[in-house]
């Protein structure tokens, strides 16, 4: 079975005036589409073939002879995950459960967004940030590229932030810290966070 392109959860111009369709019609349309196209070629006839995208992501991590592989089926991934993490009217400071572990775990929501925004602004080149659940606490990584928490053991991805320059580039040029602003600000979304914390 192929690997397909999930649909967008929202409207291409959903995220306006902060991410315009022009940059998810590219960055969607074009980039995540040539991730999924990509990958099928390379799968095709391979052990890969037929597995679940997961699946594929942690038999391939690690593996140079892979690196194509787990380079496109990573950013399939990601990207997906990306999308979920914003919504229309999302972002600023979370409630309920999220709330309360962006508390125990970083101090308080602002030394938590210092510590995103630190994550996001340090990644040289192309990357994410991310918060993450490892042993009933919450962290923020960083990650080159493809790479993705998804392949560390005990590490749960709660949200991302896509920082490769295509992302953000047609809105903002280079102001990758206003993007970053503006994503927290405006569109993270928080129940998809909390979901992944408690699922």
């Amino acid at each position: 079975m192929a690997i397909s392109l999930p649909p967008l959860p929202y409207d291409q111009n959903a995220l306006e005036p902060h991410i315009s369709a022009n940059t998810l019609s590219f960055h969607y349309g074009k980039h995540h589409k040539a991730y999924v196209d990509n990958l099928n070629k390379m799968i095709e006839g391979t052990e890969f073939a037929g597995k679940e995208l997961e699946d594929i992501i942690k038999a391939s991590a690690g593996k140079p002879a892979a690196q194509g592989v787990f380079n496109n089926a990573a950013q399939v991934w990601n990207h997906t995950f990306y999308w979920h993490s914003m919504r229309k009217d999302g972002g600023g400071e979370p409630g309920g459960a999220m709330a309360s572990a962006i508390k125990d775990s970083f101090g308080s929501f602002e030394d938590f967004a210092t510590a995103f925004k630190n994550a996001g602004a340090t990644q040289f080149g192309s990357g994410w940030a991310w918060l993450v659940e490892k042993n009933g606490k919450l962290e923020v990584r960083k990650t080159p590229n493809a790479e993705t928490p998804l392949t560390e053991a005990g590490v749960k991805p709660l949200l991302t932030m896509d920082v490769w320059e295509h992302a953000y580039y047609l809105d903002f040029q280079n102001r990758r810290p206003d993007y970053m602003g503006a994503f927290l600000g405006h569109l993270v979304n928080w129940d998809f966070a909390e979901k992944n914390l408690q699922g």
